[in-house]
């Protein structure tokens, strides 16, 4: 396609609400994901801080 003015391109041919509507939502997702995997990653990597901190303490404790 080609557009003469920026208004046409923005517009895409009347398709403009639907083209851009879709890669909003698709970077939503993206972002959405992104951050959602970050907040997992933490909280995984504070459970085996916590679990190792339990294993060592156990080691620690135990009779010869």
């Amino acid at each position: 396609m080609s557009w003469g003015t920026w208004q046409d391109f923005w517009n895409m041919g009347g398709h403009g609400l639907y083209v851009w509507g879709s890669y909003a939502v698709t970077l939503a997702v993206i972002v959405t994901e992104v951050c959602v995997l970050l907040v997992k990653r933490k909280s995984i990597l504070e459970h085996l801080g916590r679990l190792s901190r339990l294993s060592r303490r156990k080691v620690a404790t135990r009779p010869s």
